[in-house]
């Protein structure tokens, strides 16, 4: 038996998927979405008898907010792949640009968010570990992501999504 911390955030995004079928969604569109992280102890303690918290709400999500507020919230999500990095790059470099690998599809977002959300805690040295991340795409459309990043990820050893600073490319 455990505890789940739970905590959600709501931002505004556009993207453009290039590599699919939909002609629709080759067009830069955005969404209103719903992120939601649940973090568990990496190993289970008993509450202590005074303070009876697996962690400080305020630290658990302190970082993450910040994160999503000041760098996804209206971000334009584009693959590394797209012709419009170049000319986001030339010609609006004050543009929010989260670069992916591959088309910025939900299930993509929910694995990446997953991994930069653990490096947070990590990096805050936390007793914490993401279990799950949900993002609602739309009210009727919703991906979860339950598991380790790694297994789902390209294995680059230096992208964005693997350190704990406030990088959305590179």
């Amino acid at each position: 038996m455990s505890f789940v911390l739970r905590f959600t955030r709501r931002f505004s995004m556009a993207h453009r998927l290039i590599a699919g079928q939909s002609d629709k969604c080759a067009t830069p569109h955005g969404h209103n979405e719903l992120v939601t992280v649940d973090l568990v102890a990496k190993r289970p303690t008993p509450l202590d008898g005074d303070a009876n918290m697996v962690a400080e709400f305020a630290r658990a999500k302190g970082r993450w907010h910040r994160f999503v507020d000041e760098h996804l919230d209206h971000a334009l999500q584009l693959s590394e792949h797209d012709p419009l990095v170049t000319i986001a790059d030339a010609q609006f470099p004050g543009w929010r640009l989260v670069i992916t690998p591959g088309d910025p599809t939900t299930e993509l977002l929910a694995a990446l968010l997953a991994a930069k959300c653990q490096r947070f805690l990590d990096a805050d040295t936390t007793s914490l570990r993401v279990a799950r991340v949900t993002i609602e795409e739309t009210p009727t459309n919703s991906v979860v992501f339950e598991g380790d990043p790694r297994d789902v990820l390209p294995a680059r050893d230096d992208a964005w999504w693997w350190r704990a600073d406030d990088s959305t490319r590179g």
